[in-house]
């Protein structure tokens, strides 16, 4: 089994030291990606394109859809390779690829050629075109807007048949860039702008400001766990939890209403301004658009930028909301955004579009940040492979685990709707239902309440949570499948 991985296009204008670096870091990228599922995977390039090779077959769409969310590739082909005899025995090949999808279609041959052949490579074309016309029944050879292309690349002694094409994230390989610190929410915006800084090729660690509960962190946690594992895993980041519950008391007791916000997200950019050294960030990230909401104007952005030196990137700054979410909906963060839990303790009653720095200072006289001090000094910073980790601690116990059901139990498989579908759940003698965790309190009701339901995630995190959110709204027939 061989891919052949064509570069992000913007690589192959950099000078040559610049994209040597690059090539070499993507090619690290997709090795220790691919390595997660075949040991052996080969992985090898140079100046024009990188060559994937496993022995495992069967691997085919697990590659195809890890490639297909690696930073710094445009697109990939699917190709069996073969030694090169004659262009006759290339049409056989031709055949076996394309025979099926030939006919009775409008088609046309694209050969590629490198090294010295008796032919050019129109003239191979003209020949296998004409070859599989004959053979394939198809209806006519049309070279623009072709119904069916077959594409083949004639390389010295060796043919690569290009079965499938794959277009790619594009971008810079993850880690090419400098590192930054994303201030995530869990929301649409932080999760969009977050994955569009990884897809720049930037190593991008996720910080989230606790402003109250478990419950948001928790989420936090998972989503940013969902992103790193699906776009970012080739590269080690940190999570860095900052509690602001205290900050927030003081914004509360001693800030005008008005201010409120600013000012809250001018103490976010002070902490972050400190925590970044932590980890090494050469800058920040926010999923701020103008004018979505009060304190993103730009009067107030300028005044909340005024607390720190550092460089804040904005990826979103001129997106709209519908394209965000799209977006979202697009990488897979939409379902976590949408029941993302939201602390609501910090909303101006009627907050200013254009705050005055004047007042801002003086707003921010009152509040002792001491308070803020501490905060940073209780920041925790973990690895982002530990994350998941450290929130089934604190649901363990909570709720009823099964490992082998024995009676009646309906398992539920509750995992974000790509994962369910792309490795469905099998439990034999036992019945599944798919709803994914978003939609599951809404469902739950219509359920058989005499039924235990199981709730099953895949690593028994998200189950446990949503098990004890049921729970508590009075809920008896659940508990976890964790085999």
């Amino acid at each position: 089994m061989k891919f052949i991985v064509k570069f992000f296009a913007e690589i192959t204008v950099k000078s040559r030291p610049v994209r040597k670096e690059f090539v070499k870091q993507l090619r690290h990228n997709i090795r220790l990606v691919l390595k997660k599922h075949d040991t052996d995977v080969t992985v090898s390039g140079n100046w024009d394109f990188i060559e994937v090779y496993s022995n495992k077959d069967d691997l085919r769409e697990v590659f195809s859809d890890e490639l297909s969310r690696i930073a710094g590739i445009a697109h990939f082909q699917f190709v069996r390779e073969f030694s090169f005899v004659d262009l006759d025995g290339v049409v056989d090949e031709a055949v076996v690829s394309y025979g099926d999808a030939l006919k009775g279609a409008v088609f046309a041959v694209r050969v590629k050629r490198v090294g010295k052949h008796d032919f050019s490579s129109v003239e191979a074309e003209r020949h296998i075109g004409g070859c599989l016309k004959a053979r394939c029944e198809a209806l006519a050879v049309r070279l623009k807007n072709p119904e069916v292309l077959v594409p083949i690349d004639i390389r010295d002694d060796r043919v690569w048949m290009i079965e499938q094409r794959i277009e790619g994230l594009g971008g810079y390989p993850l880690g090419s860039q400098d590192p930054v610190l994303s201030l995530m929410s869990g929301g649409y915006d932080s999760t969009v702008s977050s994955y569009l800084t990884m897809a720049r090729g930037l190593k991008t660690h996720f910080c989230f400001f606790n402003l109250g509960g478990d419950a948001h962190e928790i989420g936090v946690k998972q989503v940013s766990n969902f992103i790193w594992e699906k776009y970012g895993s080739s590269l080690n980041v940190k999570f860095i939890t900052v509690p602001f519950e205290a900050v927030v008391g003081e914004i509360l007791t001693k800030v005008d209403n008005a201010e409120m916000g600013v000012i809250l997200k001018r103490m976010m950019l002070r902490a972050a301004s400190k925590v970044m050294e932590e980890v090494g960030a050469k800058a920040l990230v926010t999923g701020e658009s103008v004018a979505q909401v009060s304190s993103q104007t730009v009067t107030n952005l300028k005044v909340i930028d005024q607390v720190t030196d550092e460089l804040v990137l904005r990826p979103l700054i001129t997106t709209n909301k519908q394209e965000i979410i799209d977006k979202a909906i697009e990488i897979g963060t939409a379902p976590f955004a949408a029941s993302m839990p939201e602390f609501c303790g910090v909303i101006s009653v009627k907050p200013t579009t254009r705050a005055k720095m004047h007042r801002v200072e003086k707003q921010e006289s009152n509040f002792d940040f001491d308070v803020l001090d501490k905060a940073v000094e209780n920041a925790k910073i973990m690895s982002i492979q530990n994350v998941m980790d450290d929130v089934a601690k604190q649901y363990k116990g909570e709720v009823p685990i099964v490992r082998m059901p024995v009676g009646n139990e309906i398992i539920v498989d509750i995992r974000h709707p790509d994962e369910a579908s792309n490795r469905p759940l099998k439990v034999s003698g036992r019945p599944v239902k798919v709803i994914p965790f978003f939609a599951l309190e809404g469902s739950w009701s219509e359920l058989e309440a005499d039924v235990p339901h199981l709730l099953y995630c895949g690593k028994g995190v998200m189950s446990r949570m949503q098990a004890s959110f049921l729970l508590g709204k009075g809920y008896k027939n659940v508990g976890v499948y964790l085999p």
